[in-house]
């Protein structure tokens, strides 16, 4: 099975919830609506995407939507990669858990809403994992402040 083969499926299954293909340097990228995320995934994985390698969140901080879940699939049989975007919007900075597709996806969305704010709806534990329990807001977002919200300025001095 070729990529080509996946995502042509995937345009025939999914129809207008496919919103973009790309391919860049021989990788191809889907962005899909975040409403069908669990069936796209589902469908991939039984379409012989059987690992999910990473999951993180970008930050596009002053465009629309701002943010993007980045899914980044392999089939372990057919050794080819596949990457799959969902917009995100900040106003609700949520999506629905892939945990149930891939239960490596438990660990990853928790970091993702660790470290950039994005909710994964239907998490089964989403609570922080990197950062301590009480830590006040997500340390890789751009406006987050440079030296954390409760650090004073590095005042060290030159040797």
């Amino acid at each position: 099975m070729s990529v080509q083969a996946a995502v042509d499926k995937l345009k025939a299954q999914f129809g207008d919830t496919v919103l973009d293909v790309s391919e860049f340097r021989g990788e191809t990228t889907v962005v899909v609506k975040k409403e069908a995320i669990v069936a796209v995934c589902t469908f991939l994985k039984q379409d012989g995407f059987n690992f999910l390698t990473d999951l993180c969140g970008v930050d596009y901080l002053g465009k629309s939507p701002r943010f993007m879940v980045v899914y980044q699939l392999y089939s372990i049989g057919t050794h080819t990669r596949l990457r799959l975007k969902a917009p995100v919007d900040e106003s609700d900075a949520r999506i629905d858990t892939v945990s149930g597709v891939w239960a490596t996806a438990n660990w990853l969305e928790r970091e993702c809403w660790d470290l950039m704010g994005i909710s994964f709806n239907n998490h089964p534990d989403l609570r922080r994992i990197l950062m301590p329990a009480d830590w006040v807001g997500h340390p890789l977002r751009k406006d987050y402040p440079l030296q954390g919200p409760d650090r004073e300025p590095y005042q060290g001095r030159l040797q």
